[in-house]
């Protein structure tokens, strides 16, 4: 009877036990639960596994270069903390309100995204990296700022010259995803030893500059105040450019906002060039347009040290590509060598390098002579010189003439779309 009254006893106290031991939530739905919210009833209501809940397991038994989606693919490898403060909270905001802005990101940022995670990868660097495009110019392989930064990766002539990026008047790495991600990821690289580690005071240099975020630190070391990237007295413009990117982050780690799937494939890749290369198929060369804004004079590709094509047709890029390497000048200017020439007033005159006057004409030393004749790598008859007028804009001006309004901007080295009555633009057209 005494065993029998122990084994009862026993009994009861594990089931009192049960029944007062509070569920276990998942880490990552407490992580992600807003305050106040109800924690009983998210386990109520998640009894089922749901769609997120399956995409999650399916997600822990692949590699994040395994997954179909770049974005996924980011997800699973982000590593930067959350963070509450108001001016991130206010983005997350800006964001939720505006649905359509990351589909437009997605569209853009298709043909760039799996080579700049792939790189970013390479250099063991955290995966958020790969979306300062997204906060430096939309994802805008042609954007351009008032500060002559530009591409995806908003670079200073200065600053990509320093990184090995070509600038000439014919091609602007700047504007190429291959040459600029790794002069961009360079100068992420020195920054973050530049700054003991802090990736918050890195991404604020990238913006500003390193010389800006080091003298605000020591300011508030003397203030005895926070050094902390918050309370750094930063441009208006650096106060947001950290928030956004780590607003970004929080979106696509909790899936609070839809960004449209890239394929977990590479799209591209690169096709070495040697010397000049004329595509005279306008609506072949078309179709790489879009992914070799770097190139500049449309359609001559002359300094670029690859053309950018589509993967999936790498082969007939290659064969057409050989076959324009033919050595056919018919379609360049001839220029007569008059008294008092030399390469040198030649080429500035055209605004070339001597270098590329001496490739194109096979020159081995620098001598010319009165009356012999050279090629320009200039398209005969299709550079204009257009003066303009009341009532023009970029816009007009580039309907006209059929090309974008991008271009007309890199070949003018204009900055802002504002126009001057009496401004001459230069153009240069491919033919028909």
């Amino acid at each position: 009877m005494f065993m029998y009254r122990i084994l009862c006893i026993s009994f009861l106290l594990v089931l009192a036990g049960c029944q007062n031991t509070p569920p276990v939530a998942d880490p990552e739905q407490q992580q992600e639960m807003a305050p106040g919210e109800n924690s009983t009833a998210n386990n109520t209501n998640n009894t089922t596994d749901t769609q997120d809940d399956q995409q999650a397991k399916v997600e822990t038994k692949l590699t994040p270069q395994e997954v179909d989606d770049v974005w996924q693919r980011i997800r699973m490898q982000l590593r930067f903390a959350d963070s509450n403060h108001p001016a991130v909270q206010r983005r997350i905001d800006w964001y939720l309100a505006h649905p359509n802005y990351m589909e437009e990101i997605s569209r853009r940022a298709e043909p760039y995204l799996y080579h700049i995670v792939t790189e970013v990868e390479k250099r063991d660097l955290p995966i958020e990296l790969a979306l300062m495009p997204l906060i430096e110019s939309d994802f805008d392989a042609s954007a351009y700022s008032h500060k002559h930064a530009s591409g995806l990766w908003q670079l200073t002539p200065s600053l990509a010259k320093y990184f090995g990026v070509k600038i000439s008047p014919w091609y602007d790495g700047r504007q190429d995803v291959f040459d600029s991600t790794q002069a961009a990821l360079d100068f992420i690289e020195y920054l973050h030893k530049r700054f003991d580690g802090d990736w918050y005071h890195t991404i604020a240099a990238y913006n500003v500059g390193e010389g800006r975020v080091l003298k605000a630190i020591e300011h508030n070391k003397k203030a005895g105040k926070s050094t902390d990237f918050f309370a750094l007295k930063l441009p208006k413009q650096t106060r947001h450019y950290v928030p956004k990117l780590l607003a970004a982050v929080q979106l696509l780690k909790h899936q609070k906002m839809e960004f449209p799937a890239i394929t977990n494939q590479p799209s591209i890749t690169t096709l070495p060039l040697s010397g000049a290369v004329v595509l005279a198929d306008k609506s072949k060369w078309g179709k790489l347009e879009q992914l070799n804004h770097g190139v500049i004079r449309f359609p001559a590709i002359i300094d670029a040290p690859h053309v950018v094509v589509p993967l999936e047709k790498k082969q007939q890029w290659q064969t057409l590509i050989a076959d324009q390497q033919s050595g056919d000048y018919s379609q360049w200017q001839h220029y007569t060598i008059a008294r008092g020439d030399s390469l040198s007033v030649i080429a500035a005159r055209y605004a070339l390098t001597v270098q590329q006057l001496k490739t194109f004409n096979n020159l081995k030393s620098d001598r010319i002579r009165i009356g012999d004749k050279l090629i320009l790598p200039v398209l005969a008859d299709e550079q204009i010189e257009y003066k303009v007028a009341r009532g023009d804009s970029l816009w007009k001006i580039a309907r006209r003439y059929q090309v974008s309004v991008a271009k007309l901007k890199q070949w003018n080295n204009l900055s802002k779309d504002t126009l001057r009555i009496g401004d001459t633009l230069t153009l240069f057209l491919s033919r028909s």
